[in-house]
């Protein structure tokens, strides 16, 4: 897990946004038991705390799940994963269409770009 702050931005939004990325992209597997919030915040250079609140965050999303006494998993539920693998495709779609058209490009433009464009 490499992970890269933005010191304008609260840690644990950034660490749920990055954690949320590794599940939905498969990097950290679906029913996989996910290591302790320590190992996590040692791995990331964070404080336990703010590891802490990420986790409850992710919780809270049903993205991962804590089974008494044997630690926190991954969700199995594909239909949540699909979904907000879905949000993040349409948010990172919208940033990109609207920063081409900033370039100048129209919406025809832009989609024979990314035909062509097989050498990114």
């Amino acid at each position: 897990m490499n992970f890269i702050f933005d010191n304008n931005r609260p840690i644990y939004i950034q660490l749920v946004e990055q954690l949320e990325i590794y599940i939905i992209s498969g990097k950290i597997k679906s029913g996989e038991k996910l290591p302790s919030v320590r190992d996590l915040a040692l791995k990331t250079k964070v404080n336990p705390n703010t590891m802490q609140k990420a986790l409850a965050e992710l919780e809270n999303l049903k993205l991962i799940y804590t089974e008494r006494t044997n630690g926190k998993y991954v969700t199995k539920d594909k239909k949540l994963l699909d979904k907000f693998k879905d949000k993040y495709a349409k948010e990172k779609t919208k940033k990109y269409i609207n920063e081409m058209k900033e370039l100048g490009f129209n919406n025809s433009e832009i989609i024979d770009y990314l035909k062509i464009k097989e050498d990114i």
